[in-house]
């Protein structure tokens, strides 16, 4: 009996790490500063609507999932470089990308909008308002792009990250900002935005933002796309997409 046992223990030992093996290896290219949709929390852990949404994602793909950070500048060219597989980092799905990278259908559209100190003298963010003053963006997006597009007379400044903009907002180095309007509204309704208020929400410039962010893989990676877009199409069908949704806004995101 004994020696059945340790035959039957040696057997399944052989038999699980082979099962490991045959899931799936994901590694997930992100920004990590980008809050609320990806960012590292104050203990150090990497958080946010795009990092539950991947692992929901892994999780109905059967996926073993790890992820990296890289700088948005260079998210792209080092998703190019194998760096990773995939990028989940709320990245527009704009024509332009499109002939860089594949994505597959989206995972939420929101509008952009215009942040300005509390104090500020700015009524909307018509052109002829936001003419002659200076107006943050991050480098490298879609917000950037419509700033130069409907804002011709606007200085505009580029940064880095949404940090960097949100320290000049608030020291009076520039007069306004542009990001996604979640990312500015849960922003100035944080102790840290204080400072500041929502101006305006504009509309999405089909040109500009495309119909949403999605997650971009190499153009040659179409089992993968199409493995992406069936568990999206799941976790909006299961409830796993609302609850992510919900523990993070009070809006729909997924948007029309």
């Amino acid at each position: 009996m004994n020696r059945m046992i340790i035959v039957a223990a040696l057997a399944l030992a052989t038999v699980l790490p082979a099962a490991a093996q045959d899931k799936m290896q994901l590694r997930i290219g992100t920004e990590g500063a980008y809050p609320p949709f990806n960012y590292f929390d104050s203990a150090g852990n990497l958080v946010g609507f795009d990092i539950d949404i991947a692992k929901a994602l892994c999780d109905e793909m059967n996926a073993e999932c790890t992820f990296v950070t890289q700088d948005w500048d260079g998210i792209i060219p080092a998703l190019l470089a194998n760096k990773f597989d995939a990028i989940i980092a709320s990245m527009s799905m704009t024509p332009a990308r499109d002939e860089i990278v594949d994505f597959t259908d989206k995972y939420y559209n929101t509008p952009p909008a215009i942040a300005v100190p509390k104090d500020s003298s700015l009524a909307d963010a018509s052109p002829e308002s936001m003419a002659d003053i200076i107006l943050g963006a991050q480098s490298s997006t879609t917000h950037a792009n419509y700033a130069e597009k409907f804002f011709p007379d606007t200085e505009l400044r580029r940064y880095g990250t949404p940090e960097e903009y949100k320290l000049d907002l608030q020291s009076g180095r520039i007069d306004a900002a542009i990001d996604d309007s979640t990312v500015l509204s849960t922003w100035v309704n944080s102790e840290d935005g204080a400072c500041c208020k929502i101006l305006e929400v504009l509309k999405n410039d089909p040109i500009i933002h495309g119909p949403g962010a999605g997650i971009a893989v190499r153009e040659e990676d179409t089992e993968l796309k199409e493995k992406f877009n069936t568990a999206i199409a799941a976790i909006r069908a299961n409830g796993v997409y609302k609850q992510i949704n919900d523990k993070h806004f009070d809006i729909d995101v997924y948007g029309d």
